[in-house]
């Protein structure tokens, strides 16, 4: 079990330092909005924004209100 807990352990660092967005899925960038540090968020978004059109409603609401807090929280 423990061993288990590791390679889970490793694979989910491994996730989150992984910097080339372009392999990953639109599901896998969303849930990353807010964790990314803020040298890596530009790049997250560049990505995001080139797949909007291929986002689905959910995925095109979670995105744009990101985007809109962020424009606000730059004020």
């Amino acid at each position: 079990m423990f061993k288990l807990f590791l390679i889970l352990l490793l694979f989910c660092s491994l996730l989150f330092a992984k910097t080339d967005y372009s392999d990953m899925s639109t599901e896998e960038l969303l849930a990353l909005i807010g964790y990314v540090n803020s040298e890596n968020e530009p790049n997250l978004l560049m990505e995001l924004d080139k797949r909007v059109v291929h986002m689905s409603d959910e995925e095109k609401r979670v995105y744009l209100e990101f985007k809109e807090a962020q424009k606000h929280a730059e004020k």
